[in-house]
């Protein structure tokens, strides 16, 4: 709803208007055609100002770059949050693969070497998408096994299970790593259990019997 003051001023320009096409009805059209001129230069300016603040193409300055990267940061920010929180979380198959795309595709926004609304398109398909996928997997053990595989069993009770370590790429010397790592100690004696979860990490069951 306008304003008193708004409508008072449209009600008296109106009144000059009616006034000057009394008078000669070439001003009007004049006026008019002044008008359009005005708002044709003035888009064209703004149009200008944006394009030597942004560039055009791949052959960008260090302030063109650096607005796109702001921009870019920004965006990134905001895609980071629409995926959740999982995605710099828990490290999955799907986690890395959204990462390593976002990364390699916002990049070419910052460079110009791609338009940059196609690229934020693209990646907010790609994070819903991922979010889609990451929905599905907390419903769904069958399909999160799908996606991101099983933990694997290498050792057990002082055995290392070879089949399972060939299976999971992974030689004694790793598992003695993440032992060192996750449970501070070099004696298997204390150890019953070890896994390579699906992230690719080594955990540690403690046996609890050894004192």
């Amino acid at each position: 709803m306008k304003s008193m003051p708004g409508i008072i001023v449209m009600s008296a320009v109106q009144i000059f208007r009616k006034c000057i096409y009394l008078l000669n009805p070439f001003i009007i059209k004049y006026l008019d055609f002044l008008g359009i001129i005005f708002v044709v230069s003035t888009k064209s300016s703004i149009m200008h100002i944006l394009e030597n603040i942004w560039g055009v193409g791949t052959s960008l300055n260090s302030i063109q770059m650096g607005v796109r990267g702001i921009t870019v940061f920004l965006s990134a920010l905001i895609l980071i949050r629409i995926s959740g929180r999982r995605s710099f979380g828990i490290g999955s198959a799907s986690d890395n693969i959204i990462v390593i795309l976002l990364g390699a595709i916002l990049s070419r926004a910052v460079v110009g070497a791609s338009p940059f609304i196609p690229v934020l398109s693209t990646c907010l398909i790609i994070v819903l998408l991922h979010r889609i996928i990451s929905w599905l997997k907390s419903k769904h053990k069958s399909f999160n096994q799908t996606v991101d595989g099983k933990k694997i069993l290498v050792f057990k009770e002082g055995e290392f299970l070879q089949p399972n370590m060939d299976k999971a790429l992974i030689c004694k010397e790793d598992i003695l790593q993440g032992i060192r790592k996750s449970a501070l100690t070099d004696d298997l004696n204390l150890i019953k259990y070890v896994y390579v979860e699906y992230t690719g990490e080594i955990t540690v069951v403690k046996n609890n019997d050894i004192p």
